[in-house]
């Protein structure tokens, strides 16, 4: 209470400054729309010290002021706590309405539920439930924390709804809709923001876009702790904020959810309806409803002079955006995008001065027009999305493809971590057990399965499916523009299909007869498989999926003695693949047993006992084929010169889905730290003024490192570093783009004339001979494994995601080996759309390079592993790479 006391004097005084400051520029006594306001309900100004639009609040004055709000009309508002983020912030959202709706809400939840359930509802049934229930207007601000107005839009939204007096718009707005307020997405970015943004402060607000105070530093604010884009997150739920968020959601069913974020401060303002390309997904009535969504913001806008612009950018097409998981399940979902003044002040390039209080004012007037329009027809935005789910439902079951079955013999813990993560999103899944043949296939250990008639049946098949179609009018024109020298206008990967990006054997079948079959909840444990009697030598843990790395991490972390092989073996009629690990009794202190199926339990991991040590083939276990693990000591490139989210995915998935710690290094840093307490050193993808950060120093650092035994890593433009002739520590080089035999032939060699007889002949000739190959927005690729290399243990092949212009040389035999290489064209692209001339070069290409050094081990993947930590059938390969590696070179 004390430090909330200084904190406020303290701001009050940075108020005072600030607004001596602005005060040409700024009238903040001014409300943004003209209200009778309830003196009984507090002000912005009365608990946190400023009014709205003159500071920018923090995290906690945000939660301070919604809790005031609550406490001045506990009969029309309720805060409900939904997470709470890496640094222990808590994240909530507010629930304003009518007190007649506060006090029945556990009934409308109940009405809302069967308004989304998909059933066949009768006419009437359906009438009755539209015309009673509330509309719940979604409402989310600041998902990345250096977007920072909506978040104070939103508290401001929050007073307006609860204090405006006799207002014809605000009672019908509490009287026909609920309107729920998620202030603040990302405290723990927006946290980092006003650290730097206060800290870099002088005598009066600066706005030339060159200061320090507009100059924000690695990573920024717009991430999460782990440097997430929440806005990337939605499906693939890593992140507590994005959990906690979707389990909110799907309690309420809202007719409308708004994502309201900030873009370049040079821009005006967005809002859909969106560009193309459009998910084929969306149905036809809720791109009507956007328009009908955006010629109300529009009238507002004209009525306060406000500058828009739709449909230019900003597409529908990616789920994991905050637009369209929700768009997926049924709601109108829409991005807002105001120009940012990141601070208080910014001249724009036409000489305009942006004030933070217009971007706050912007925002709130969206807001408002957004949920008037909810407000003017309640119960038909209702029935359109009772329709819309019962219309998922009836379109899966008249489906050829209806079931989606995942086989459990195939990544066994992968695809029970797989079915938890879409249980969270509300999408139901069935575990069929013991030996299956379904549509034709075996599944020797039964099946995991979705049946795509359900009221998000089209988020499902977006999610499930192999590939989904971009339109191909949007296709033709993307063609056309890169045949006219133009940029392309995609705005995302193309694909994202979760089972291939799991590793895992997906197939669908019409008919699967599930009268045996249980659910999966998001909240049961996955199974362990586990011994039934004591092990007389030890016990083997199979290398077949990220489950087993995680139980083997555990166990070397518990100060458990471990040997991995580098070649399969049988014993008892059972093939051990590469990798798999032993644990025996001779190696380890008493309660073996005991501790290994304590962590098998932990994660759901498979352990066997091994009974003897004979084997009937392959290596005995005194052989030199098994190698001693320890705990690895990881160290990783950190900071400036390295991709902030990028690093920050690859430390998350090291650390929390494998268990492994990582020791952050600052890239300028390394040159003089002693990297020789470390057994590996990744290179996370590098940005703009790695080399010169690294320095000399750094080069010299890398080098030593490796060639003492270390094990380096580069992922992604890491490759360039480790390829560079400084360093040379990959024999390897970035290719340009292919030139057609054309150009080559007709490329003169001197000055001497030559005719150009035909179109074809001067595109061919005027073809930059130095240019890259075309960046790829992002595609699935199918990688094979180099099987007798232990780095491909637990592989025959693998699925890896393709993005930019990147692609590199194979190492040659004498240099080191491919252990995983690009496919050929006809197979290589698993889902997406991929350039042809992509494709074509891309074939055969490496991703995965392994080259000694010295004592030491260099391995670089050209592709990024670790892109959104969604890329989980990848995660034992890395496992192989941090946990094998050392073992190899010992």
């Amino acid at each position: 209470m004390v430090f909330a006391q200084l904190n406020s004097v303290w701001r009050g005084l940075v108020a005072s400054v600030l607004v001596w400051g602005l005060a040409p520029i700024l009238a903040l006594a001014q409300p943004y729309v003209q209200a009778d306001y309830d003196p009984d309900i507090p002000t912005q100004e009365q608990i946190v010290g400023f009014a709205s639009g003159e500071q920018i609040t923090t995290s906690e004055e945000i939660l301070l002021y919604m809790e005031a709000l609550e406490a001045a009309a506990p009969d029309r508002m309720k805060i409900v706590p939904y997470a709470t983020s890496w640094q222990g912030r808590s994240l909530v959202y507010g629930v304003i309405s009518s007190p007649e709706t506060m006090a029945r809400l556990d009934e409308v939840k109940s009405d809302l539920a069967q308004l989304g359930a998909g059933e066949n509802l009768s006419e009437s049934e359906l009438q009755a439930l539209a015309q009673r229930t509330p509309a719940v207007v979604w409402l989310s601000y600041g998902v990345h924390g250096d977007e920072i107005s909506p978040s104070d839009s939103a508290i401001a939204l929050a007073y307006h709804l609860l204090a405006a007096q006799n207002d014809a718009l605000v009672d019908r707005i509490l009287e026909n809709t609920i309107v729920i307020i998620d202030p603040n997405q990302n405290p723990d970015g927006r946290a980092r923001f006003v650290h730097f943004f206060e800290s870099s402060l002088g005598l009066e607000p600066q706005s030339d876009r060159y200061t320090v105070e507009h100059d924000r530093p690695w990573p920024r604010g717009r991430f999460n702790h782990y440097i997430f884009d929440l806005n990337r997150d939605w499906f693939a739920m890593t992140q507590p904020e994005t959990i906690g968020k979707v389990e909110a959601y799907l309690e309420w069913h809202p007719i409308v959810f708004v994502d309201s974020h900030e873009m370049g401060g040079d821009e005006t303002y967005y809002f859909p309806p969106p560009a193309d390309p459009l998910n084929p997904n969306i149905t036809g009535d809720q791109r009507e409803k956007q328009t009908l969504f955006g010629l109300n913001r529009a009238s507002w806008f004209d009525r306060f002079g406000i500058s828009y612009f739709t449909r230019e950018i900003f597409d529908a097409f990616y789920p994991g955006y905050g637009d369209m998981w929700p768009t997926l399940n049924g709601s109108i979902a829409q991005t807002f995008e105001q120009g940012s003044a990141r601070g208080l002040l910014f001249e724009r390039r036409n000489g305009e001065m942006l004030t933070y209080r217009e971007t706050v004012r912007n925002n709130f007037i969206a807001s408002l027009a957004t949920a008037e329009t909810v407000a003017n027809d309640s119960a038909g935005f209702q029935l359109a999305y009772a329709q819309y789910r019962r219309s998922a439902v009836e379109l899966g079951q008249r489906s050829d493809e209806r079931y989606i079955l995942l086989d459990l013999s195939v990544r066994r813990w992968q695809a029970e971590d797989l079915a938890r993560r879409l249980e969270r999103q509300g999408i139901e899944v069935e575990r069929l057990s013991g030996s299956l043949s379904l549509c034709g296939e075996d599944y020797p250990n039964g099946a995991l399965i979705v049946d795509t008639a359900q009221p998000n049946g089209r988020l499902i098949n977006t999610l499930l499916n192999r590939d989904t179609a971009l339109p191909p009018d949007f296709v033709a024109e993307q063609e056309s523009r890169r045949d006219r020298g133009l940029e392309h206008e995609l705005y995302d990967v193309t694909a994202w299909s979760m089972p291939l990006m799991d590793g895992l054997s997906a197939t669908t079948c019409r008919r699967v007869d599930l009268g045996d079959a249980t659910p999966v909840s998001a909240d049961d444990p996955t199974a362990s498989i586990l011994p039934g009697q004591p092990a007389a030598f030890g016990y083997a843990v199979p290398w077949t999926d990220a489950g087993q790395a995680q139980l083997v991490v555990a166990a070397l972390k518990a100060g458990l003695d471990g040997r991995a092989t580098d070649q399969p073996f049988t014993q008892s009629g059972r093939v051990f693949p590469r990798g798999t690990v032993i644990f025996s009794v001779s190696d380890n202190e008493d309660d073996l047993q005991g501790q290994l199926t304590r962590l098998a339990r932990d994660v759901g991991a498979e352990l066997v006992a091994l009974q003897t040590s004979w084997v009937e083939d392959g290596p005995n276990f005194g052989s030199s084929s098994f190698n001693r693990l320890h705990m690895p000591k990881v160290a990783m490139a950190w900071g400036e010169g390295t991709g902030a989210s990028t690093a920050g995915n690859t430390r998350f998935v090291f650390e929390r889905q494998l268990g492994l710690p990582v020791s952050p290094i600052r890239v300028s840093t390394l040159g003089f730290a002693d990297l020789s307490r470390y057994d590996v050193l990744i290179l996370p993808p590098t940005g703009w003024g790695f080399q010169s950060r690294l320095g000399a120093s750094g080069q010299a650092a890398l080098k030593k490192f490796a060639n003492e035994g270390g094990v380096l890593i580069g992922f992604g433009s890491a490759i360039d570093t480790l390829a560079d002739e400084e360093i040379g520590l990959l024999s390897t080089q970035r290719e340009k783009a292919f030139i057609s035999e054309d150009a080559q032939e007709d490329l003169p060699e001197d000055d001497t004339g030559l005719r150009i007889t035909d179109q074809a002949s001067y595109e061919a000739l005027i073809e930059d001979p130095d240019a890259r190959p075309e960046g790829l927005p992002g595609a699935l690729m199918r990688v094979e494994a180099d099987g007798d290399h232990w780095l491909a243990s637990g592989y025959v092949s693998a699925t890896a995601l393709v993005t930019g212009d990147a692609i590199y040389r194979p190492l040659n035999e004498g240099d080191g080996k491919n252990v995983f290489y690009f496919s050929g064209p006809e197979t290589l692209v698993e889902s997406g759309y991929v350039w042809e001339e992509n494709r074509l070069q891309l074939a055969y290409k490496p991703f995965v390079m392994a080259q000694s050094s010295g004592d030491g081990l260099v391995i670089g993947f050209t592709q990024n592993p670790t892109t959104r930590a969604y890329l989980n059938g990848l995660n034992l390969l890395l496992a192989n790479a941090v946990l094998l590696g050392p073992a190899q070179i010992q």
